[in-house]
Order: C-alpha cells, then sequence, then structure tokens
C-alpha cells in the first residue's frame, strides 16, 4: 500500500485505531450463511468444547470438522483468515490451506468431506481473489464455534467481566446488532477476555486453568491485567508472573523494563495483584 491509497479508520471503546485499506462493504454471502448455520449445529453435538455454550458466534480461525464413535470434534488448519485480512491474502499461499484440508479429509473422513463440503471448494484450487474470498467465508475457515464472550469479549476498568464493545469488521458475525449483544459476560463466565482483543496465548489460559484461580487481576489505576503463577498447585508460592498489562499502564512500564532487561515482572506474594489472583484458594 502506498501513501496515496485511500484508507479508512476502524475504531472501538476499546482503545485502538488502524488504517485498513478501503475494500466493499461486508455483506453475508450465501457461503458464509451456510458455514455459520452448519456451524451452529455442528457444534450443538460436539461434546467437550471449552469455548463456551451456544449459541455461537463463528471465529474466522480455521475449523477441520471431524466425526467418530463419541461424535463430531474439531481440529485446527495451519492458519485462519479474518474476513478483512482477505484483501492481502495470497492466492498461491491461501490454496496450501486448502491443500492441507483435502490431504486431511481424502485421508480420513471422505464421506464428511462431501457432507461439509458439497460444492467441491476442497477440490478447487484457489488462484484468485474469489476464490480466497469463498475460502474466507467457508466453514473451514469461519468455522470455529465461540462463545461471543470469548470472541470478541472486552475487560472493562476494575472489573473482571466483559462489556459489550461496538462491532467490527471481522468481529461481527452478521449485520444483526444481537450477535454483539451476547458479548455480555453470562452468569458463570468469569473470565471473558476476546480473542479479537487480548493475546492468544493469555486467553487460551481462560479454557483451562483452575476455576479457582483468578487470571485476570485489576491493577492499581484500574486496568485490567493477567497473572500466572510461579509455582506449581500446593507448592505454597504465591508469587505471581504478569503475562499482559494493559498498554500505558504503569504496570506495563514496569513489565517492559523488566523484560527488556532480559527478566519478567514478578510480583511477591504480599502485592495486592498475587492477593487478588489466590483469593479464592
Amino acid at each position: 500500500m502506498t501513501a496515496t491509497d485511500p484508507v479508512h479508520s476502524e475504531t472501538e471503546t476499546h482503545t485502538w485505531s488502524v488504517n485498513v485499506p478501503n475494500h466493499p462493504q461486508r455483506a453475508d454471502s450465501p457461503e458464509y450463511v451456510a458455514a455459520k448455520k452448519k456451524m451452529n449445529e455442528i457444534a450443538a453435538q460436539a461434546p467437550g468444547l471449552l469455548y463456551g455454550s451456544g449459541p455461537f458466534q463463528d471465529h474466522h480461525g480455521s475449523a477441520l470438522w471431524l466425526k467418530d464413535s463419541q461424535g463430531w470434534f474439531m481440529v485446527r488448519n495451519l492458519a485462519g483468515i479474518e474476513w478483512s485480512a482477505q484483501f492481502c491474502a495470497n492466492p498461491v499461499k491461501v490454496d496450501l490451506l486448502r491443500q492441507n484440508a483435502k490431504r486431511l479429509y481424502d485421508l480420513l473422513a471422505p464421506e464428511l468431506k462431501q457432507e461439509l463440503d458439497p460444492n467441491g471448494l476442497l477440490d478447487t484450487p484457489i488462484t484468485d481473489a474469489d476464490g480466497v474470498a469463498k475460502w474466507t467465508d467457508s466453514i473451514f475457515n469461519a468455522g470455529v464455534p465461540l462463545h461471543p464472550s470469548f470472541h470478541i469479549g472486552v475487560m472493562p476498568m476494575g472489573k473482571a467481566h466483559a462489556q459489550n464493545p461496538p462491532a467490527t469488521a471481522d468481529a461481527q458475525n452478521s449485520p444483526d446488532i444481537s450477535d454483539q449483544a451476547q458479548a455480555a459476560a453470562a452468569p458463570g463466565d468469569p473470565e471473558p477476555a476476546g480473542v479479537h482483543h487480548y493475546p492468544t496465548p493469555i486467553v487460551d489460559i481462560q479454557l483451562f486453568k483452575y476455576d479457582d484461580f483468578q487470571l485476570w487481576v485489576t491493577d492499581s489505576e484500574g486496568n485490567p491485567a493477567a497473572v500466572t503463577p510461579v509455582g506449581a498447585r500446593g507448592s505454597g508460592v504465591a508469587s505471581v508472573h504478569v503475562q499482559y498489562a494493559t498498554p500505558g499502564s504503569q504496570l506495563a512500564q514496569q513489565k517492559h523494563e523488566q523484560e527488556s532487561a532480559g527478566g519478567a515482572l514478578i510480583l511477591p506474594a504480599d502485592h495486592p495483584l498475587a492477593q487478588q489472583a489466590f483469593q479464592n484458594q
């Protein structure tokens, strides 16, 4: 993109701003509508999903659905393509994702290939922008079922539950604002930071941590931060490692200074953030 290319601005109350090359207004393609419907049907029959309860929003995270005697389950492809990212996607590279998915289904589940791909997308080489668009909106890309809070949830200042951010081109599932309203944390969803707003290595911790450990804490300025223990459960060690600090905060500056020196920001057991983290233990 050159300096003379037209751009527009995308923003949210969760502070960020980025210039994005102008592209056609987003609209739900028939492929996308079908993929979203099929994904919710499958996810409702999939035991053991860690992503919360339905109805789900569909994350463009590269879902490859399989089935065995226990029911449907999901594996992930090498990369997912967000809707707006398709406009910089090289068809040759996107076709590698198609080839990877095709090899999996040809080897393990040719009968599912027909069920999930009646129009033969997996067997059609991706050579141009139209092919990229079809792949982007397909169930093989836009088919990861996420609870709205885990998808687009934002940690508000001073609280450990999600707020309802405005829709963005990538975060919204459809023009229907009702999808966005679901992003507010529901009872039983105390850790709702979404994958669209926080680093994946941090938000994924929400899926496997002990329920009585408080990953998200509030710093002295009222900003959300994420911490993890530095010792095994039952060790008696109550210090914590600051894994995420809100950009621009004093805690973020401290974290940056420690990491720039080759260390990590470790807070002692008597620090308020450590006490918050272990308050339920």
